[in-house]
């Protein structure tokens, strides 16, 4: 996944590249991750909580930003 590692930056749900998509194993996948790992961190371990969060902002801001989008939109649709 794409600006993504796992219990760092934050927690996938969903087929992993080529997988088939399953909407309702994504779901459960996603509650079961929000009630075993997510919940009890942002609850109990609230420092390793904001940790994550902050690294996501460090490891994808940089990237993930609007001028960065805006020079791929250009050069995608005007310059090819």
């Amino acid at each position: 996944m794409e600006g993504h590692i796992e219990g760092v930056t934050r927690w996938s749900i969903g087929p992993r590249s080529s997988e088939q998509v399953d909407d309702h194993k994504d779901a459960l996948e996603f509650y079961e991750k929000l009630e075993k790992i997510i919940l009890p961190m942002y609850l109990k371990e609230r420092e390793r909580w904001i940790d994550i969060m902050q690294h996501s902002i460090a490891f994808n801001a940089s990237f993930f930003n609007a001028r960065r989008m805006v020079q791929q939109y250009v050069l995608n649709a005007y310059l090819q």
